[in-house]
């Protein structure tokens, strides 16, 4: 198994770096290859879900002694004895937190699987501004982009969420600017299968994989096989060929966008209105999510984008959460 020949010179083994672990077979087996490649200035980042009562708390256990067993290897190695919370020239943290994800989906009328994801990131933003570190390696791989592709195809999705996973990409949470890095984007999960069994490595199983209910499980054990059986070809190549074009394209058309999304926190109408239909709305998506704004689709660009129109008079427009989007003295707002 092996990672991205550039990812190694862009990020450097030298410098520290988060890395999210949940206790299964992909995330064990990029920390162990990290490691093996020199990375040993890592900070190991678990987020109890809950979800899962004993389990959960088994998992997070399992991986604070995962993290101490390859530290105490490091430190066998340099024979550096610095006692905690000292940090090291080299060593390998840990860092822990945890919320019932149930309750905070029932809160906030979210998913179960989005609720976990905010509630996730928003930990490694807080351990990030904390330790000072804004770069986080995860372990998504190849099959994970396919999935992606197939769900966001099958939801109505443009460019932005046809590409939705990259191989470094940058998400904005709260006050910090988090780097994503996934070296295992272009690795498949047979070939993390075979090297965690090379290596005999341990790691976790999460039976709700096998739940039938949640989407992309359905989209893993049911309509990919079914897609390659009826058409008689591995189809995951070409999907994940098309989803890397797609990832390439959204980066040039991001960098296209000429008008700031952060600039006064608003946007001028009259900027906007020169570009093409293409730039304005990846113009309002981007100055949306730089207001913290959820549940950006393609609806709510559109009514954004219709308070260009000059003969438009209605000059306010709803978002989600009772937010809204008013047009004045030329300019657009977002306000309560």
């Amino acid at each position: 198994m092996h990672i991205n020949s550039k990812f190694v010179p862009e990020f450097p083994p030298s410098q520290r770096y988060l890395i999210g672990v949940s206790g299964g077979r992909d995330s064990v087996a990029l920390l162990h290859l990290l490691v093996e490649l020199g990375y040993k200035r890592l900070i190991v980042c678990h987020f109890n879900h809950q979800l899962r009562g004993r389990s959960s708390d088994a998992d997070a256990r399992f991986v604070e002694k995962l993290a101490a067993n390859y530290n105490r290897k490091i430190v066998g190695q340099t024979g550096k004895r610095t006692a905690r919370p000292t940090t090291r020239t080299e060593d390998i943290d840990f860092e822990l937190d945890s919320a019932d994800v149930r309750v905070l989906a029932k809160k906030k009328k979210l998913s179960i699987e989005t609720a976990a994801r905010e509630a996730r990131y928003s930990f490694f933003a807080k351990v990030a501004e904390r330790r000072r570190c804004r770069t986080i390696f995860l372990a998504h791989h190849a099959d994970d982009l396919v999935e992606t592709f197939l769900i966001n195809l099958l939801r109505g999705a443009g460019l932005t969420g046809l590409s939705a996973i990259r191989e470094v990409s940058t998400r904005h949470i709260g006050a910090v600017d988090l780097t994503i890095v996934r070296p295992l984007l272009s690795v498949w999960r047979s070939e993390i299968d075979r090297y965690v069994r090379a290596h005999r490595l341990k790691f976790r199983e999460d039976a709700s994989n096998k739940n039938l209910s949640p989407l992309r499980n359905r989209i893993r054990h049911r309509v990919v096989p079914y897609l390659e059986k009826t058409l008689g070809r591995n189809i995951r190549q070409n999907i994940w060929r098309t989803a890397t074009i797609a990832a390439d394209e959204e980066n040039w058309i991001d960098n296209q966008v000429r008008v700031s999304p952060n600039r006064d926190d608003h946007l001028s109408v009259k900027e906007l209105r020169i570009l093409p239909i293409a730039l304005q709305r990846r113009t309002i998506l981007k100055w949306l999510r730089a207001q913290n704004i959820s549940g950006i689709g393609f609806d709510a660009i559109e009514r954004v984008r219709s308070l260009l129109d000059p003969t438009a008079h209605v000059a306010k427009v709803n978002l989600a959460k009772d937010r809204h989007v008013r047009r004045r003295a030329g300019n657009l707002f977002v306000e309560l």
